[in-house]
């Protein structure tokens, strides 16, 4: 029986699908705000920023804000809870990935833009997690 997922989202809507397929268990959402580099899309905009800390706290406010609301609306008793980390996002994700039974990740998140040149996320965390990987879609 899995009872401690952890369940990474970035913001983007598909990431927001593994929250709602969760819910039968105590998850924790984990937001990895990329380190900021140029070619990163939101990623520069925390390069730009004069405080990366409160830059970084304003983004994962944001995602673990939908989180709640995606547990309020299924009216679940999942126990919730949330961390973030700034870096990148596999590697934040595999080094966790050791405490919880299973990840639920979505299939793809972020920009098309993103995509190229970060490169799936999903398929890195599937290849190299310690635990078995759920991806929805």
């Amino acid at each position: 029986m899995t009872s401690r997922l952890l369940v990474p989202m970035d913001g983007s809507e598909m990431s927001e699908h593994a929250p709602e397929y969760a819910l039968d268990a105590d998850i924790t959402v984990l937001t990895v705000v990329g380190e900021p580099l140029p070619m990163w899309g939101e990623a520069t905009g925390l390069a730009l920023a004069g405080d990366l800390e409160e830059a970084t706290q304003e983004h994962a406010r944001a995602v673990f804000g939908r989180a709640r609301e995606i547990a309020t609306a299924a009216d679940s008793d999942a126990e919730l809870d949330t961390v973030v980390e700034l870096g990148h996002p596999v590697r934040a994700i595999i080094d966790r990935a050791d405490d919880y039974d299973t990840v639920v990740i979505g299939s793809h998140g972020g920009s098309v833009s993103d995509s190229l040149y970060v490169g799936n996320v999903a398929k890195k965390v599937v290849n190299r997690s310690p635990v078995p990987v759920v991806v929805v879609r």
